[in-house]
């Protein structure tokens, strides 16, 4: 398994930008696709973006345009950048790891702790 540690989460108003940070250690990053994850507040846990070993990313359709997911090897990190925030992207964003990205898309095996994004109206 993966450890991964989120960070880059806080309050911001809409229309601002955040970086959310998922740093992973105990296997060879390379070694596995990545993903991001979200939780609303009384809502299921939803799929955002996933980023493959070779680097290919996906998009949720409804985040295309306003998130970007990308991933440094070198620091074992990968990277949710947010713009143009809306409160409905109010939620606990969870990075995720897996062998696959069909795997991170749907069955990670390795989840951080999340980070909340608040944006006030």
């Amino acid at each position: 398994q993966v450890q991964l540690v989120e960070s880059g989460g806080g309050l911001v108003q809409a229309g601002a930008s955040l970086r959310l940070s998922c740093a992973a250690s105990g296997r060879t990053f390379g070694s596995v696709a990545m993903g991001w994850f979200r939780q609303a507040p009384g809502k299921e846990r939803e799929f955002v973006a996933a980023v493959a070993r070779s680097g290919i990313t996906y998009l949720a359709d409804s985040l295309k345009g306003r998130f970007t997911i990308s991933r440094d090897n070198a620091k074992s990190t990968v990277y949710l950048e947010m713009n143009s925030l809306k409160p409905e992207d109010t939620a606990v964003y969870y990075c995720a790891a897996a062998r696959s990205t069909i795997m991170v898309k749907t069955t990670p095996d390795s989840w951080g702790q999340g980070t909340q994004v608040t944006v006030s109206s």
